[in-house]
């Protein structure tokens, strides 16, 4: 008979734990309290169903080998770091892992790891993670549709705060929508149809930001429905797209890193990523794709920009048309020395003083140390510039003097012309010498 393992009993908390039949796997069902101190190791060889009356608390490490159902109140102890649940298989196993229920299960540090293809472990449940998830083997897919006792979708993988991911790959990541909660650097391990293809965002403004990523490959309807392009994009890599969602109509800018990969990105965009290549957006309102920008890192085949949230965002790659780069004369100087010697003393951008603009910089860990509209109006360097101090209205210790080191950033303004008025977004690395 399929039993309960017991590595450490004297910090095992049962109540309510019933084991039936003698098929394998055995049905085990927590109706009481289960609880695990943090010294705790338990191993569940049966199918584990945590009923509406259950109550379970882990602090400690608990492997499930077959199903999980959690129906009932699933945790840890408030502020708790000690918590490992592993999601694991025995033997040759043939058919995905269910991990389901209809009420939130909540852990700290997770593995992931069985070896069956495709479909690994279908998470039919939503959770919630506080610490490291471990993708060692297996993809979990996300069951997305609408599930009518929670009145939200069956499946939900929310990284909290402060979550992390490792050890993603091709053949273990998730394919499906992730909630990200924080502003810190995140990067989501998703991917679609056995290909992980990250995004990776930081420089959110609110702490308690909501942002949800996901990646969808081999999508022809969705494109064959989005055609428009501003002039200024040239191709589109119609072959992939990433979802970023802010989740609410609030507007929020993020710092957004997507990757190219031969594989599975459109040939068509990679002709000359490092001098063409940027993020693109679709603009629901316009229905238009729309030039984000695009600083290229050909060593990592990363391409990172400022990206606009405001419900749903669908973001890809594209190429843009040189000769419409420097519309305006605008001339930027990538280089400020803030030694008051006069020369590069500030962050000077020729010309900008001719349009409605907005400037931001961030430093190499994506956090925004200024930002401001209406940038060097006088065009002499006077006011409102950047001197190598964080000034802007959301900044990283605001009024003080920032380390010599190499920046971001982003400037926008509206250009116009006999055709029309446009925006247009330039990207590209800052060196600041304050020493």
């Amino acid at each position: 008979m399929t039993k309960i393992k017991l590595y450490t009993v004297a910090v095992l908390s049962l109540s309510g734990v019933l084991l039936y039949g003698q098929e394998t796997p055995s049905l085990i069902t927590n109706e009481g309290l289960f609880s695990v101190s943090p010294e705790g190791v338990v191993s569940i060889e049966g199918n584990f169903e945590n009923t509406a009356s259950g109550h379970v608390t882990n602090d400690g490490m608990v492997i499930y080998f077959h199903d999980f159902i959690n129906d009932g109140a699933y945790g840890i102890t408030t502020k708790g770091t000690t918590s490992t649940t592993v999601f694991t298989v025995e033997g040759n196993p043939q058919r995905a892992k269910q991990i389901a229920g209809n009420q939130l299960a909540s852990f700290y540090n997770i593995i992931f790891d069985s070896p069956v293809s495709k479909v690994a472990f279908d998470l039919k449940n939503n959770i919630d993670a506080a610490g490291l998830v471990d993708f060692q083997n297996g993809i979990v897919v996300v069951d997305s549709t609408y599930n009518p006792i929670t009145k939200v979708s069956h499946g939900m993988f929310t990284f909290k705060k402060g979550a992390t991911a490792q050890h993603m790959g091709d053949a273990s990541h998730v394919e499906g929508a992730i909630e990200k909660i924080g502003n810190e650097i995140f990067v989501y391990p998703i991917g679609d149809q056995e290909r992980y293809r990250p995004a990776r965002i930081s420089a959110s403004k609110e702490v308690g930001d909501v942002f949800l990523g996901q990646y969808v490959y081999n999508d022809a309807a969705f494109f064959n429905a989005r055609q428009n392009t501003v002039g200024v994009i040239n191709s589109i890599n119609d072959t992939e797209y990433w979802i970023v969602d802010k989740g609410t109509n609030e507007q929020s800018d993020v710092l957004l890193t997507l990757t190219w990969d031969e594989s599975t990105t459109s040939a068509a965009v990679l002709t000359n990523p490092e001098e063409e290549l940027h993020i693109v957006r679709w603009d629901a309102k316009q229905q238009i794709w729309v030039d984000e920008g695009g600083v290229v890192d050909m060593s990592t085949k990363e391409v990172t920009t400022i990206g606009t949230v405001k419900g749903y965002g669908f973001f890809t790659l594209g190429t843009v048309k040189k000769d419409w780069i420097l519309d305006g004369d605008i001339v930027i100087y990538n280089l400020v020395t803030a030694d008051g010697d006069g020369k590069n003393d500030y962050f000077i951008i020729d010309n900008i003083k001719n349009y409605p603009n907005k400037v931001e910089i961030f430093n190499r860990w994506g956090a925004r140390v200024y930002e401001t509209t209406d940038y060097d109006p006088k065009g002499d360097g006077s006011t409102n510039v950047f001197r190598g101090y964080s000034e802007g209205k959301v900044t990283v210790d605001k009024g003080s003097k920032l380390p010599s080191g190499t920046y971001y950033y982003v400037i926008t303004y509206e250009y116009k012309d006999a055709n029309g008025s446009r925006m247009i977004k330039k990207a590209a690395n800052l060196h600041l010498e304050t020493n």
